[in-house]
């Protein structure tokens, strides 16, 4: 009877792979009408998340975020550059990001809106103003496409800069800018440093996306692959961490929003945005017991 019972399991298991293939919209709305997803989770539930600040040793700020299994990993290069006659006591960010194009432009939009609001102060990237400020070249490559790629990527970044240290520099006899390490600190005792000590970016807010499906009267909250490419009228909400609207983009799909329908995805990025900011935290503080 137990091998009879166990051939029925897996012939179930095998008609519900080959259903779900098949039919893959009929599967999932089956899951809707009992206001649950495949994988176990409510509709307005994101997949678990993690960070890991400093996952490249090379460079001067970098994370790994993991959402569900959308893997990003972004890391921050400092060079020096000479400052623009427009803005001599500023440096700047140049974004560069492994993804698909159309999270790339989303992406670049939202973190340009991120620099030109105030929330990263350009200023605390000038050096000596007028000659010398650090270029930061932002590097996103996206490891694992599992859905929602623009919430990883865009917290991959925001990770990154809170992890991000500039580092100490000094001037030298022909006026340029030298790095100090441990192993010239010595050599660099009678020359004044620009800064004497590492320096942490400092933010004063920081943005954070949930992207969201709209099918019918659902709303399912941080999708999969799978999802999205069945349903595919979708919502991005980038929220800061004052809760205020940073920008909202429809980047998919024939649909139409309602008015209701925004406001309840702006109500979950809120909690989203309560979540990944514990998460940070979390990642932040271990980083610095380790």
């Amino acid at each position: 009877m137990a091998a009879a019972s166990g051939t029925n399991d897996l012939s179930s298991e095998m008609e519900l792979d080959a259903f779900r293939r098949l039919f893959p919209l009929r599967f999932h709305e089956r899951h809707l009408l009992e206001s649950i997803r495949p994988d176990g989770r409510p509709l307005g539930r994101a997949r678990d998340t993690s960070l890991s600040l400093g996952a490249v040793a090379s460079a001067n700020g970098s994370a790994l975020a993991k959402i569900g299994c959308t893997t990003m990993l972004a890391a921050i290069k400092l060079e020096v550059m000479t400052p623009t006659v427009e803005a001599p006591d500023e440096g700047c960010i140049v974004n560069i990001c492994f993804i698909t194009s159309n999270f790339l432009v989303l992406l670049c939009c939202s973190l340009s809106k991120l620099y030109s609001s105030g929330m990263i102060d350009l200023k605390e990237l000038c050096l000596v103003s007028g000659k010398a400020a650090w270029m930061a070249y932002l590097d996103i490559y996206c490891l694992d496409a599992d859905g929602a790629l623009f919430d990883a990527a865009l917290l991959s970044a925001v990770a990154a800069f809170s992890h991000l240290q500039i580092p100490v520099v000094s001037l030298n006899d022909d006026g340029r800018i030298v790095l100090v390490s441990e192993e010239n600190s010595g050599s660099m005792k009678e020359k004044e440093p620009v800064n004497k000590e590492k320096i942490k970016l400092k933010m004063s807010s920081q943005p954070f996306s949930l992207t969201c499906i709209l099918h019918k009267n659902y709303i399912l909250a941080d999708p999969t692959s799978e999802e999205e490419s069945i349903m595919e009228t979708y919502l991005t909400v980038v929220l800061d961490t004052n809760y205020q609207l940073v920008s909202l983009n429809k980047p998919g799909g024939p649909g139409l929003a309602s008015t209701s329908s925004i406001q309840d995805c702006i109500v979950l990025a809120r909690k989203r945005v309560k979540e990944l900011q514990q998460i940070l935290g979390e990642a932040i503080s271990d980083m610095e017991v380790d």
